[in-house]
């Protein structure tokens, strides 16, 4: 367990952890002069029953908030420190009210300096701090008064802390590694170290780590938890990371150290945002602020999604843009001051760690943040299918987990779309398949002279907003239940088919064999025509009809290919992609005999229909049953 002191500066935090560890934690030169904490300081004490007891001791004064605010993230108990001579003080509200807005539950309450009073002050400011802790999640926590000179209280205290640590639930180690940076040196002989909470995970030495937001990749080459050397850590745990591949000064308290999966940064994340009951005043739509999640402190300004202000001990939804990246995952807690660092404004919870930019406020997407709230994931996951579809992968990193297909509700289709996959409700699949098919019929109505539309086309037509992958396997179901035919690249339904008049049937019986004598560099358009005796208006228009009806492929504005000779080159595609794992020009120039340029142009062709997609320099096969999977040699 992790104990986070709090309190007003000269309480005795400091001299309490020394009193209970036998550890003194101001560690610097300075904080030894003023006697005050400046900086974050730790402490680790053995369970009887095995375990450690970690404590993070911050500083109270007003101006090392931002510290305190770094110590307190991944905290699981508070130890609220309180003197009875002073009771309680300006950073004993602030550190309580931090407390209560990143939601820790457990804690106790120290009275210290208990030898330099009588027992009317004790009861005195137990009644204040009862009052006090009243309306906090810490209310009715236990109250021991302490003397870190004489020793009253602090076997009582400690026999407490051990019991509490004994008795709490242990992190779950499920998801990817996450440790919030609190300190970063180097060691001689040793290399870069970085100190941290560990949020969620687990790691181990030899792990391939990244840090964020840098995107540095980092080996763990070491590793301490709770103070001792250890092979593997895992949350809820203190650990020092010796890291390979990294300098002290290229990570910094507020980095995080995760797996590599988890390696989103973000300057825009919607959130619930509460605000405190103690604030000065409402806070204002694009308000600037000092936001705080996990030992990350960073400025922003609050877009509120609910309204122009958020008044004092109200909620409500809002998205917090930050002036440069940082790491944040759904669940994440955080907190806001205001924008001269004087004052507490409040706090919340990370929702969607990839926030719109447009479109925040709209119906839609404040139901899907309401279904994000959800802490249950089988019923956040059946809140989000009945608004749309779910990006699996996506909301797999962003909630840290890896089962979410196992919570999906019965009644739900599972799409596994090359690496993404998606789950939509039943009820929304079938709709979409409805709809293809009917923007396919009003397609053939529109356009009755054409057999269809190729695939990467209807795509922007019918579901401009819907992930390539996902419509793939949206053809590919339709195709299956025989409601939909693909020729060559032409989806259409199987009742609409076109014919030529007698005229263009005649002279396409006269054309094709010139077509197929040279199949894979064919005449232009312009030498059909001549070689048949007809104007090149006519002859453009009846090979773009053969076109639109399936019998031909135009690849670039003159020239047409027959479908088998496509089949042929993009069987050669295919060979390129499994020996070279991509296709590039000179290599299909090459395998095909074609000239460069027109290699360029058919590779060009094949990008555009969506059989392979443009990746810099090469092209990747992206649909290999679009010409018939393993077409035969021409």
């Amino acid at each position: 367990m992790i104990v986070g002191t709090a309190g007003h500066i000269d309480h005795g935090k400091t001299t309490l952890v020394h009193a209970l560890t036998g550890v003194d934690t101001d560690r610097l030169a300075a904080e030894k002069a003023r006697g005050i904490s400046i900086e974050l300081g730790y402490a680790y004490q053995p369970l009887e029953a095995g375990g450690v007891l970690g404590f993070v001791d911050v500083p109270g004064h007003e101006r090392f908030i931002h510290t305190m605010l770094a110590g307190a993230a991944g905290i699981d108990f508070a130890l609220l420190v309180v003197a009875a001579d002073d009771g309680v003080m300006p950073q004993t509200r602030e550190h309580l009210a931090i407390l209560d807005l990143l939601g820790i539950e457990r804690g106790a309450v120290a009275l210290t300096k208990a030898d330099r009073v009588d027992a009317v002050r004790i009861d005195e400011v137990e009644h204040d701090l009862a009052q006090l802790l009243a309306d906090t999640a810490l209310a009715g926590s236990p109250l021991f008064p302490v003397s870190a000179v004489s020793g009253q209280g602090v076997d009582a205290l400690r026999e407490h802390l051990h019991a509490a640590a004994q008795a709490i639930q242990r992190a779950d180690e499920a998801g990817g590694f996450r440790l919030a940076v609190d300190r970063s040196f180097s060691l001689k002989g040793t290399g870069t170290v970085v100190t941290g909470t560990v949020f969620a995970g687990r790691v181990a030495v030899g792990d391939e780590l990244m840090v964020t937001p840098s995107g540095m990749p980092v080996r763990l080459r070491g590793l301490h938890v709770m103070n001792q050397p250890a092979q593997a850590g895992q949350a809820g745990q203190r650990c020092a990371l010796n890291l390979g591949g990294i300098g002290k000064d290229e990570i910094a308290r507020g980095d995080w150290i995760v797996a590599p999966a988890l390696h989103v940064p973000t300057a825009r994340f919607d959130v619930r945002l509460n605000l405190a009951p103690q604030a000065l005043a409402p806070l204002a739509h694009w308000a600037p602020v000092h936001l705080h999640l996990g030992a990350a402190h960073v400025m922003a300004r609050v877009a509120l999604l609910e309204g122009e202000k958020l008044a004092p001990g109200e909620s409500l939804l809002a998205q917090l843009v930050a002036d440069r990246p940082l790491g944040a995952l759904n669940g994440d807690r955080f907190i806001v001051r205001d924008a001269e660092a004087r004052h507490t404004l409040g706090g919340g919870t990370v929702l969607d760690p990839d926030a719109p930019a447009r479109k925040r406020k709209t119906a839609l997407r404040l139901a899907e943040l309401a279904a994000l709230e959800t802490s249950d994931i089988p019923q956040r996951l059946a809140r989000l299918l009945d608004l749309g579809g779910v990006n699996l992968n996506t909301c797999g990193v962003h909630w840290n987990r890896s089962d979410l297909v196992e919570h999906l509700p019965d009644d739900s289709t599972h799409v596994s779309a090359g690496r993404e996959d998606w789950a939509f409700s039943g009820a929304h699949w079938a709709g979409l398949k409805d709809k293809l098919r009917a923007d396919l019929a009003g397609f053939h109505e529109r356009f009755p002279d054409e057999l269809g539309s190729e695939a990467a086309r209807a795509r922007r037509m019918f579901f401009p907003k819907l992930a390539a992958p996902v419509f793939a396997a949206l053809t590919d179901a339709v195709l299956a239940d025989g409601s939909v035919r693909r020729s060559g690249a032409w989806l259409h339904l199987p009742t609409h088919s076109v014919e030529l008049s007698r005229e263009d049937e005649a002279l396409w019986q006269r054309v094709r064999p010139w077509l197929v004598e040279s199949p894979i560099d064919p005449p232009w358009m312009r030498d059909l025509a001549k070689r048949a005796g007809r104007d090149e208006a006519s002859m453009r228009r009846l090979l773009q009809k053969l076109a639109r009806q399936g019998k031909l492929y135009q690849v670039v504005r003159d020239l047409f290919y027959l479908p088998e000779a496509v089949a042929g080159l993009a069987a050669w595609v295919q060979e390129l992609e499994h020996a070279c794992g991509e296709t590039r020009a000179a290599e299909f120039r090459d395998k095909s005999g074609l000239g460069r340029k027109r290699a360029i142009q058919v590779l060009e062709f094949f990008d555009r229909v969506g059989y392979t997609r443009r990746v810099r320099e090469a092209h990747r096969l992206r649909n290999p049953g679009l010409f018939g999977g393993d077409a035969h040699r021409i």
